[in-house]
């Protein structure tokens, strides 16, 4: 049993779907997993493992922000040898050419965050997925039925939701970062660190550009295309 994960020794799986949202990862247990079990509600961040076909999955809440992910992050590869997570959560979309819903595989994460630069003593870290995940899940999205674009690109991952200079956006943009959201880049050097594989799939929930925008429930229970090709990329 680790600090924040009240689990027993073999309780998780060694394949973990990692929402920020603790329902989100209720919703995905009893929606996808098969005799989906709860083994940890502490401080509200609900774990849950089950059997997606056959294999062993389990849905851990991550909560928001790369320091959060990073509490989880660090007891599942420490203290319960988990060895490939895949992020599943929601995104900002940071150009028009986005649509709402839109699903985004990140083959690599830039930060504002200072965590890394911390670890890596002020020089620049490129932190990236996990190439297996992320072939498995760009041919699990052409097998699978998928009603929104499936877009292949970068992430920034913001330390601020309520950002007081959005025009510092603009650089991300023009070199090519397609969403922002608060946890891929800490995830990535993570799994670099453990030697674990990771990758974040995440679904346009809002448009920065175009203020569109879906609701709390919405994003809680209807992004179940991305669930589907991340459990495909995951069990791969």
């Amino acid at each position: 049993m680790s600090t924040h994960i009240a689990a027993a020794p073999g309780q998780i799986a060694p394949i973990v779907l990692f929402p920020g949202d603790p329902l989100r990862a209720k919703w995905i247990a009893e929606t996808f997993l098969e005799g989906a079990e709860l083994y940890s509600q502490t401080r509200g961040m609900l774990g849950y493992t089950g059997t997606w076909q056959g294999t062993r999955v389990s849905v851990q809440g991550s909560g928001m922000g790369q320091p959060s992910m990073a509490i989880y992050a660090n007891e599942m590869f420490e203290a319960y040898d988990v060895q490939t997570v895949v992020r599943v959560g929601s995104c900002g979309a940071l150009t028009e050419n986005l649509a709402m819903r839109d699903i985004i595989i990140a083959n690599g994460a830039c930060t504002d965050s200072g965590i890394n630069r911390i670890r890596f003593h002020g020089l620049d870290y490129a932190p990236v997925a996990d190439f297996s995940l992320l072939r498995a899940a760009v041919e699990a999205s052409e097998r699978e039925p998928v009603a929104s674009a499936v877009h292949v690109g970068l992430l920034l991952s913001s330390d601020q939701f309520y950002s007081t200079r959005p025009e510092l956006n603009e650089p991300f943009v023009r070199h090519g970062v397609l969403g922002v959201e608060m946890e891929t880049s800490g995830l990535y050097t993570l799994a670099a660190y453990y030697g674990r594989r990771a990758l974040s799939i995440c679904t346009v929930s809002d448009n920065l550009v175009t203020g569109e925008e879906t609701t709390a429930q919405e994003r809680e229970q209807t992004f179940g295309d991305m669930i589907r090709i991340a459990l495909q990329a995951a069990t791969a």
